[in-house]
């Protein structure tokens, strides 16, 4: 799964300067999703380094369609994914961001933060150096969310899953002096990603 490549970045006419209406958006977002949850969490993109990624999610990415979001339960997919935090997923074309359902409840903010991490996936090949670049982005994203809502700053821990793992990754971020070297040695680390290659595409 790979970043798309920096010409086709550069090229690409970001939604915000198109000025596209409210109708054309409301349009984009209901083939991404029916959720309000969802809808918020694109809304919180604008004007972040999360634009990117909200593009990538409207169907600026490698299948050239919008990515379908939806919440879920992750085991319904193989007993392996049941406490992935999300999950990026391909049928056919399709692209798909599995979130798991656990984080419903979850600040819009903070799905924000991991839906653009999500957005990174975008074929069927991962590796090492994929996660650890969209760790090192939900983590950056995050840092932006917070500045934006100061109130994020003040969860207190426990509250939301997801929001105690952003803050790991912010923190990892932070004493790295916001590069990704700490948050590599958690990706190389972990468990779940046992037989990853190092690289993939893009990567």
């Amino acid at each position: 799964m790979r970043r798309l490549k920096i010409l086709a970045l550069c090229c690409a006419m970001s939604l915000c300067a198109a000025n596209v209406s409210s109708a054309q958006v409301s349009k984009l977002y209901s083939q991404v999703s029916s959720d309000p949850k969802i809808s918020a969490a694109l809304d919180l993109m604008d004007g972040t380094s999360a634009d990117w990624a909200k593009e990538a999610i409207l169907g600026n990415n490698l299948s050239g369609m919008p990515i379908k979001i939806r919440f879920r339960n992750l085991g319904e997919l193989g007993a392996k994914y049941s406490n992935y935090d999300a999950l990026g997923w391909k049928t056919g074309n399709q692209l798909h961001i599995f979130i798991n359902q656990k984080h419903r409840s979850a600040p819009a903010e903070a799905l924000a933060s991991l839906l653009s991490h999500e957005a990174c996936h975008q074929d069927e090949y991962n590796s090492l150096e994929e996660e650890t670049y969209a760790w090192g982005y939900e983590a950056d994203v995050w840092t932006q969310m917070k500045k934006k809502n100061p109130a994020m700053k003040n969860i207190a821990p426990g509250t939301y899953p997801l929001v105690d793992r952003l803050n790991t990754l912010g923190r990892l971020l932070e004493a790295s002096n916001y590069s990704t070297g700490k948050i590599r040695d958690l990706v190389y680390s972990n468990p779940g990603y046992t037989g990853l290659p190092v690289h993939s595409p893009g990567f």
